[in-house]
């Protein structure tokens, strides 16, 4: 069982390296890193480039979790969703995170809640947005720079979440059972999660 509809790539040096940071992370590999064990490098190269588009922001951590929660849920990406749900948890709680990923936004400030449906903007129909849209993002205190940022970087985690859930990554059991329960009742889209912890 790999978690996705691939089969599993023999271990190179690479994926070694890939797995052995889950190992160490979680005490457990994870069904998206062995899909992206087909091409580690690709995912090293996202995950840098999504870093470099965001930092430009100058926003925080619970921003970031923000928008990726926010993007997750409106794509119907159950793996992000959870991942980033939890994450977002605990770096504020519980109900907030649960919020974001059902679209009540309970708890953000008026700012957080502009990048929250921009995000989900972009995840659902990026020719559909307007000259109006961008101004309310201005409105909530963020510049031309920062909207750049947000919006390169969103585009780049939907990249990455379109690959894994096209490629059917489940989101592990492991991952289903760390976060906050608020949150795993939020996800009620995407694939299901996996029904035993992966081997």
């Amino acid at each position: 069982m790999t978690g996705s509809f691939l089969y599993e790539p023999p271990i190179s040096p690479q994926v070694r390296a890939l797995y052995d940071e889950d190992l160490a992370d979680g005490g457990y590999v994870w069904n998206v890193s062995r899909l992206w064990a087909h091409q580690p490098g690709t995912l090293k190269g996202l995950f840098g480039l999504m870093s470099e588009a965001f930092t430009p922001s100058g926003l925080n951590f619970r921003q970031r979790g923000i928008l990726v929660a926010a993007a997750a849920t409106a794509l119907g990406d159950s793996y992000c969703s959870l991942a980033w749900g939890g994450k977002l948890g605990k770096a504020s709680d519980a109900g907030l995170a649960a919020g974001v990923l059902t679209g009540s936004d309970a708890g953000l400030t008026d700012q957080e809640k502009a990048m929250a449906a921009w995000a989900r903007k972009v995840a659902r129909d990026p020719n559909a947005t307007t000259p109006a849209d961008i101004q309310a993002l201005r409105d909530a205190g963020l510049d031309d720079e920062q909207i750049f940022a947000i919006t390169a970087f969103v585009a780049l985690r939907l990249a990455f979440s379109t690959i894994n859930d096209s490629l059917g990554a489940q989101p592990d059991a492991e991952l289903a059972q760390s976060v906050p329960q608020k949150v795993r009742e939020a996800v009620t889209y995407g694939r299901p999660v996996a029904q035993a912890p992966a081997v």
